[in-house]
């Protein structure tokens, strides 16, 4: 609905505008057209310039320059001169109308200066007390006989004016509203479908009126998304139901595997090959169970079926506990784990789910673990920075290029490739950190540590109740 109201918004201002600048323009063609036009002076010029080349000799006569005889041919006029006394034509020229009349009264001058002798319009110029008076073609003006205005009209004439453009700026407008009220019920439903479109469901607008054929165009986007949609939903639930069956029908014959294994590393009465070789495979089906319960864990929080039990988390007693357990499982001490942390972050609390959070830091340890086979230190750092609980988890090992740390932090499922089938990759682990920190409304920052190895940086929201109790 906004984006019709701001429709229609600019639809009125490109008419304020069009009405302004169609007036401008009427204005200066006004002018334009009309800058040669002298309103009739052309004709009462020439009659002047007639007056002034009809010079009288000697005798009496009458003789016209050549200004005179050019003047006549260029308006193609005719001239005659009336005496003042006796009213008839003591001159006129050698094209003179034979319809025209050689004597005149004083009620037939009246006449012939205000408007036309036999159709020919006039225009008049004194010569001495005699009246000269020049006969233009019956198509060359259009002479007004009773032009007259009274002072109240003229007095009148700006409000009449001011009235004039109000009422047609009004007509105008009224106009284009009838116009536009049509447009919009026509456009709106079409705006309000495109607008539909993004947060899916069935939009299906009426096929009809002057946009019907993108209304239709609208009807069948929608369907296809809809269908798109379906088909996307269809593919993620076989998806999730597959990795759940294969998670179920799994446990068991895996089970069976790793207790047999477990027996056979166990019984003192075979030798140390076979044993060793029970115990790889026991080891093996391990990670296989880990990697697993892993892809349906990652699988329900991909889905939002993981239901999070929320409580005040003390994430300095948590990274402890996990480090502890870590150190206690390392019997080699191949990877000893430093803790580093003030004595104020000894109670920073986080609202989370615990046994996730202890998965996270877990899943960051075993990956450390898990590319240094001849060991590393891990060192564990927990900070507090404008409002967030930051634990930065670091290596000294192997570490990663900055070309895989790239594509550990844009790809979606971090998962890294190579042509060498037997070097183990980070990804599903990292994978199940991310989806931890988006359900605790963290963020997970992949790096190289600055012990020359792999960093993983975790920051989340501080639990501002017990933060500040």
């Amino acid at each position: 609905m906004s984006s019709a109201m701001k429709l229609i918004r600019r639809f009125i201002v490109i008419l304020f505008l069009s009405i302004c600048l169609l007036f401008i323009f009427n204005v200066v063609l006004f002018f334009y057209l009309s800058y040669h036009q002298a309103g009739n002076q052309g004709g009462w010029k020439a009659a002047e310039t007639i007056s002034q080349s009809l010079q009288k000799d000697d005798r009496g006569s009458y003789r016209l320059s050549e200004k005179g005889v050019a003047t006549l041919d260029e308006y193609q006029a005719w001239a005659i001169l009336i005496d003042d006394r006796t009213g008839k034509v003591v001159w006129h020229s050698s094209n003179l109308p034979q319809a025209v009349p050689l004597a005149y009264s004083a009620a037939d001058i009246a006449r012939a200066v205000r408007g036309y002798i036999c159709d020919y319009p006039t225009t008049t110029s004194g010569h001495g007390k005699d009246l000269l008076i020049l006969g233009h073609p019956k198509t060359a003006y259009w002479k007004l006989m009773h032009n007259t205005f009274d002072y109240q009209t003229i007095a009148s004439l700006p409000r009449h004016l001011l009235v004039f453009t109000i009422c047609n700026l009004a007509a105008i407008f009224l106009i284009y509203m009838v116009a536009a009220t049509g447009i919009f019920r026509s456009v709106k439903p079409i705006l309000c479908g495109i607008e539909a479109l993004p947060g899916g469901g069935n939009v299906y607008v009426k096929e009809k009126g002057l946009l019907s054929q993108l209304a239709a165009s609208i009807n069948r986007v929608s369907e296809t998304l809809n269908m798109q949609k379906r088909q996307i939903q269809k593919k993620e639930t076989a998806r999730a139901n597959w990795i759940a069956g294969v998670s179920h029908d799994i446990r068991t014959p895996l089970s069976m595997v790793m207790g047999y294994a477990g027996q056979l590393e166990e019984d003192q009465a075979l030798e140390e090959p076979v044993r060793r070789k029970a115990s790889a495979i026991r080891h093996q089906s391990e990670k296989i169970r880990n990697l697993v319960s892993d892809l349906n864990l990652a699988s329900k929080l991909e889905y939002n079926m993981q239901p999070l039990k929320m409580a005040p988390v003390n994430m300095a007693a948590l990274t402890r506990q996990v480090s502890a357990d870590f150190m206690n499982m390392d019997i080699e001490d191949k990877y000893p784990i430093s803790w580093n942390g003030s004595e104020e972050m000894n109670a920073c609390f986080v609202l989370g789910d615990k046994d996730l959070l202890r998965r996270a830091f877990s899943n960051i340890i075993q990956n450390s673990i898990n590319h240094n086979d001849g060991g590393c230190g891990i060192y564990i750092t927990l900070s507090e920075k404008d409002g967030q609980c930051a634990i930065l988890m670091e290596d000294d090992g192997i570490g990663v290029s900055n070309a895989q740390i790239e594509e550990l932090n844009s790809s979606p499922h971090y998962m890294v490739c190579d042509d060498q089938i037997s070097r183990q990759r980070h990804g599903l682990g990292l994978l199940i950190v991310k989806q931890i920190a988006a359900a605790h409304h963290g963020s997970v920052t992949i790096g190289c540590s600055t012990y020359g190895g792999f960093s993983v940086l975790l920051e989340f929201p501080i639990c501002q109740e017990n933060h500040n109790s």
